[in-house]
């Protein structure tokens, strides 16, 4: 925590706000992105669900989600979304390292994202070797980033990225699947 914000983990009541946000940073067109797409009808990591609060109001949140690489559990990270008014003030890095904190405690040995190397290199995040970890559709190869939480766990990270599971069956948008519109 610095003096302007705070993290706290993401309580069911805060669901409306970080979708709010995620709007704010992303847009409708982040339902067909491949990071969007490994998320649908997975439930994201609880325990690994933060918000930045500021003056009682979340100005940030983060998540991240469980995805195999291969037949390897890692994580995704992502959305990672801060209110444009702040954005460039850090809450993004901090939300990020509280998480990556959190998940190395919990036991999990990679993260792995789609992203600007400059600025997730700041919370450690470097470019895979082009071709070990296949995102399906299209992904730039080069904005495939990982994290290793235990020493070496990165050498070994190959393959295809899918989900683990469907917990629900739901599109991103969260409407059930079979929906009338």
């Amino acid at each position: 925590m610095n003096g302007a914000w705070q993290i706290r983990p993401e309580e069911p009541g805060d669901a409306d706000a970080v979708c709010a946000l995620d709007n704010e940073a992303f847009g409708p067109g982040r339902f067909a992105k491949s990071a969007y797409r490994l998320r649908e009808g997975v439930a994201h990591v609880a325990e690994l669900a933060f918000v930045a609060m500021q003056g009682g109001t979340p100005v940030g949140s983060v998540r991240f989600w469980p995805i195999l690489v291969g037949e390897t559990p890692s994580l995704l990270l992502g959305p990672l979304a801060v209110k444009e008014a702040l954005r460039g003030q850090g809450i993004g890095i901090d939300l990020m390292r509280h998480g990556i904190a959190k998940a190395r405690v919990l036991g999990h040995a990679t993260i792995v994202l789609v992203g600007d190397e400059p600025y997730y290199a700041r919370a450690g995040f470097a470019k895979l070797p082009p071709g070990s970890v296949k995102f399906p559709g299209p992904v730039d190869p080069q904005r495939i980033l990982g994290l290793a939480l235990k020493d070496g766990a990165l050498a070994n990270l190959r393959g295809p990225v899918r989900r683990p599971r469907i917990d629900d069956p739901v599109c991103a948008a969260g409407a059930p699947l079979g929906a009338k519109s």
